[in-house]
């Protein structure tokens, strides 16, 4: 027998209503959190940037297409990964559908990964993903927009990463069960698998001139998983008690 309250459909109502009035007012709440993102502060991005893409070798300003706006996925794929970060697959799951609609709202979606391009591209016929995905291999972006991080800024815990320096060491000892888990499924170790980070950035170019307008990292990508927006409306949520997901192409394998 279920342990879930049970009412009847007026019950229900009530309390339904009662939530519509929370809903609506995070509703307002988001919008003004975004009215808030827009008026950041740019910061004009001076130094040059390359990337290897399926074109070719490519500057920041490349990768806007000839477009006015860039988004840019920090995937989780370093250089001796040999398959990408399953959360960070799981998010990019749903890039293929709105890469499209993007683009024709001045707006170019693309992944930047440290790892060299032919692993990535390798991954994306895996994976049976389209979306624009750039290396950074040998590279400072990831490095400067703080989803990166050397072996020695990892030993001595002075990494800063979702807008907090330090406190981010790396003890063998006590690694996290999820941290290790996620780091054998990408075929190295949790220290490797920890030296890149999730995150999203936003680029704007006028007048021949990039710009970094936001950045946001950790939990700050929930919005754009997209499992977890149906999730929160299942009638059991979340419900979860660890690592469940996998690369979609891994369910029902062992």
């Amino acid at each position: 027998m279920t342990r879930h309250m049970i009412g009847t459909h007026e019950d229900w109502l009530a309390a339904r209503l009662e939530l519509l009035e929370a809903e609506k007012e995070l509703t307002r709440r988001s919008d003004e959190l975004a009215r808030r993102r827009e008026g950041l502060p740019w910061v004009r991005v001076d130094k040059e940037y390359r990337f290897e893409t399926d074109q070719g070798s490519a500057s920041l300003p490349d990768l806007f297409q000839g477009r006015s706006q860039l988004l840019v996925y920090h995937f989780m794929f370093g250089p001796d990964y040999k398959a990408g970060c399953p959360s960070c697959s799981a998010i990019a799951d749903g890039f293929d559908g709105f890469v499209v609609h993007l683009a024709n709202h001045d707006v170019t979606l693309s992944a930047v990964s440290r790892a060299p391009l032919a692993k990535l591209q390798a991954y994306k016929r895996r994976m049976e993903w389209t979306f624009p995905w750039a290396s950074s291999h040998g590279g400072d972006f990831n490095f400067d927009f703080n989803v990166a991080f050397t072996e020695a800024q990892q030993r001595e815990g002075t990494i800063e990463y979702n807008y907090e320096r330090g406190g981010h060491a790396m003890d063998a000892a006590v690694v996290p069960e999820p941290v290790a888990q996620f780091a054998a499924t990408c075929g190295t170790d949790a220290p490797t698998y920890s030296r890149d980070r999730p995150g999203l950035s936003a680029f704007v170019i006028e007048d021949g001139v990039v710009y970094h307008t936001y950045s946001t990292y950790s939990r700050g990508v929930d919005g754009i998983w997209g499992m977890y927006q149906w999730l929160d409306r299942a009638p059991k949520g979340r419900n979860e008690t660890g690592v469940w997901w996998r690369r979609h192409d891994e369910y029902g394998k062992g």
